[in-house]
């Protein structure tokens, strides 16, 4: 969102009210954190005792919710309306240490200062064991009032006509933070376009938008600087970002209301800003094992039965193809009646028979669900009577057709509603399915009214959250901590506390594959450590070639999933090498599972990503500061994946011998290649001086990884620009 018209005006109808001096400084105690200091921050300068008179103030207050963390809360009317915050499970009090003198305050926490100087003008500095890192300066600090024409270039996020836009306000609290020479942004959720945000106006606000558009399933108002720090607005609402693009030296982010709170988070490496960020919202909770081999699905709209579903099954199997987990999508429910949670019993007549059958052939099996109850759904009338949906300012139940006709939406903030959902899940997996896929959760209308009393904007956003535990905690109940997982599309901060999650709606293109891959390593670099994607695409059916790449792709990801919309996605179906591409790359990740089940095990202990963008692993050289075409699986495991149908790559190597890890080829790197790969291959290189466990059994994820562990040694010296 846009307020100014070039470096010296505002835009029409827009009036600006900028923090011009620190007034005084107090030393306080935050309600949470324990120290504190509260700045009165005049709009004005204040030269005599009139000027006091007549003038709005912001009040800024800086305090510490965890070491090496620092709250900044920015409040023009502290009881005006502010979303609140989200759930921070890591916070402490006591961890920030304050001092006021003459020149200026100081709240120090950790490795991490800020500064504000006493007068004029408004300066508060950021500093990282000692080096200032970003500023709030002149003109940062600010309260916005817009008329009614006024022209912001207010940024849509959803669908306007459905009332699911981000909604317009008449005043904003915004600030902006200094970027220096070079310094490079990334984050903001699973976001599509360019890793580094330099550049981009960003809404947070989720929205069903597919892959190949500005929006969003998974928004996350953090974002991760070169620079060594992580900035996070403290506001599940929408949140609007300039990204040096309003104005080209600063980061503006901005909230509708009265109150604005961020954290800065100290690194000074990237990987130890997530580590923090992740320790204050929530670590990634462990995944089993069985998670990590290849999910079969039905797809969305094709025609299947128990029949179709025993047939891929039992195929995949005289292939030689391991399937771990099998998937039904929508229609194991009756069309119109999503979500019903009973088995349509014209194509699923003996549902208990067929999950037990699924188990003995050793399979795992997941459905879909969404938050919606049609009205034709036997339980529609039952949650509107007991008042378990979302309703109008009139008590009406909110209803639309758009999806399912006439569908409500479950309230999960009415206690009795959350429980009711729960307990048709729970009737689900005692007759054995092991996992959800939490389709949807994005689709969330404002104007309507909430038991509890919550904010709609506050709930766009946020719905996902109590969407997704309510189902989580119903799998953890069943099946204990580290044995549950989800395969969820829609999140917001806090989200990777409940893995997995998954891309959406791509197409079946190379493009599509490759914009895929942009949005995993952006919700990487946001604190997500598990994540997935629709193997050949979702829109479409992909030619064999795409189908093949994406197989390789899919299968050096943290989970891998065939899924598509019209379309089955069984290796068959596209050609016999296909097959073999399948057979080959599920076998390796089966040979690859002791090294990447304890990746995903130091994800839940550090937070780091068990896919990670370059510019996370390898931080400070400078050719991987925008390179979103390759990836590390873990510490020690370089993939680029092949977007062409040629097979044709260019991919970087940072300095170091590294090592083929199909062929055993060592090559040099700190230097960029460009190769031709066969179907059957593409750059997946060891990193020097790796050692890398490799697994006696390719043939199923869930296995003894100490009976007959192998350990491979790659030569050379682990670079020292690496991070583990």
């Amino acid at each position: 969102m846009r307020f100014t018209d070039g470096f010296w005006q505002v835009r029409p109808g827009v009036t600006a009210l900028y923090a011009q001096e620190a007034y005084d400084i107090w030393e306080r105690s935050h309600p949470s954190d324990g120290a504190a200091l509260q700045i009165t921050a005049p709009t004005a300068r204040i030269m005599k005792r009139g000027d006091v008179l007549n003038r709005p103030t912001l009040t800024v207050t800086l305090s510490s919710p965890l070491e090496g963390v620092i709250r900044v809360r920015i409040a023009h009317h502290e009881g005006g309306r502010w979303h609140g915050g989200f759930a921070l499970p890591g916070a402490v009090s006591g961890a920030g240490e304050t001092m006021v003198t003459d020149a200026d305050g100081i709240l120090s926490s950790g490795p991490l200062t800020a500064r504000v100087t006493q007068g004029a003008p408004w300066s508060l500095a950021f500093e990282l064991d000692g080096t200032t890192v970003t500023t709030s300066g002149h003109k940062s600090a600010g309260y916005i009032r817009l008329a009614a024409d006024a022209d912001v270039h207010h940024g849509v996020a959803g669908n306007a006509r459905s009332g699911l836009a981000a909604p317009a306000s008449d005043t904003y609290v915004h600030e902006q933070l200094d970027l220096g020479v070079g310094e490079l942004i990334y984050g903001l959720g699973e976001r599509f376009g360019s890793l580094v945000k330099n550049g981009q106006s960003v809404e947070i606000w989720n929205a069903d938008g597919g892959t190949s558009s500005e929006q969003a399933y998974k928004n996350v108002p953090f974002y991760l600087s070169n620079r060594g720090y992580g900035v996070l607005v403290n506001d599940p609402g929408h949140v609007s970002y300039e990204v040096g693009s309003e104005a080209v030296e600063r980061v503006q982010f901005s909230v509708p209301g009265e109150v604005l709170e961020y954290f800065v988070i100290a690194g000074p490496t990237p990987a130890q800003v997530i580590e923090r960020y992740t320790a204050l919202t929530g670590r990634p909770a462990r995944v089993p094992s069985w998670s990590y081999g290849l999910w079969l699905s039905t797809s969305f709209t094709t025609d299947y039965d128990e029949q179709t579903v025993t047939s891929f099954i039992d195929e995949m199997a005289a292939r030689e193809l391991p399937v771990s987990v099998f998937h039904f999508d929508c229609f194991w429910m009756r069309e119109f009646n999503w979500c019903d949670f009973e088995w349509d019993p014209r194509v699923f007549p003996d549902p208990d028979g067929m999950l037990a059958r699924l188990h003995e052939k050793d399979l795992r099996v997941c459905v879909w669900i969404n938050p919606y109850i049609a009205q034709r759904s036997p339980l529609f009338a039952e949650a509107a009577e007991q008042g378990y949906l979302v309703t109008r300012p009139d008590g009406s139940v909110w209803q639309w057709d758009l999806w399912q006709a006439g569908m409500g939406l479950v309230d999960f903030t009415n206690p009795d509603a959350k429980a009711w959902f729960q307990g048709k899940l729970r009737r689900l997996v005692d007759q054995g399915v092991d996992a959800f896929k939490t389709d949807f959760g994005e689709r969330i209308p404002l104007g309507v009214t909430y038991a509890d009393g919550s904010d709609d904007q506050r709930m766009h956003n946020l719905y996902t959250q109590l969407y997704n535990e309510a189902v989580y905690d119903v799998l953890v109940e069943a099946r204990g901590p580290g044995e549950a997982v989800l395969f969820a599309r829609s999140a917001t901060t806090g989200g990777q506390s409940m893995p997995v999650h998954w891309g959406g709606d791509s197409t079946s293109t190379f493009t599509s594959m490759a914009e895929t891959l942009r949005g995993g390593l952006s919700l990487a670099m946001s604190g997500f450590a598990f994540w997935s994607h629709d193997i050949g695409g979702f829109e479409g059916t992909p030619d064999p070639a795409v189908f093949k790449r994406w197989t390789a792709f899919g299968l050096l990801s943290s989970h891998s999933r065939f899924h598509g919309s019209e379309s089955y996605r069984v290796p068959w179906a596209f050609d016999e090498e296909a097959v073999e591409i399948t057979r080959l790359f599920t076998r390796l990740k089966m040979r690859l599972m002791p090294y990447l089940f304890q990746v995903g095990q130091d994800a839940a202990v550090t937070g780091m990503p068990v896919m990670r963008p370059m510019a996370l692993a390898f931080p400070g050289d400078p050719a991987v500061e925008y390179l979103d075409r390759q990836y590390m699986l873990g510490p020690d495991i370089l993939v680029a994946p092949v977007f062409t149908a040629s097979g044709e790559v260019t991919f970087y190597l940072p300095p170091g011998t590294w090592t083929h890890l199909l062929t055993g080829e060592r090559v040099e790197g700190g230097a960029w290649r460009t190769g031709v790969h066969g179907f059957d291959s593409l750059p997946v290189y060891v990193r020097p001086g790796a050692v890398l466990p490799w697994g006696a059994r390719d043939d199923r994820p869930d296995y003894d990884y100490l009976d007959g562990l192998a350990m491979r040694v790659f030569p050379g010296e682990r670079g020292l620009l690496a991070s583990r």
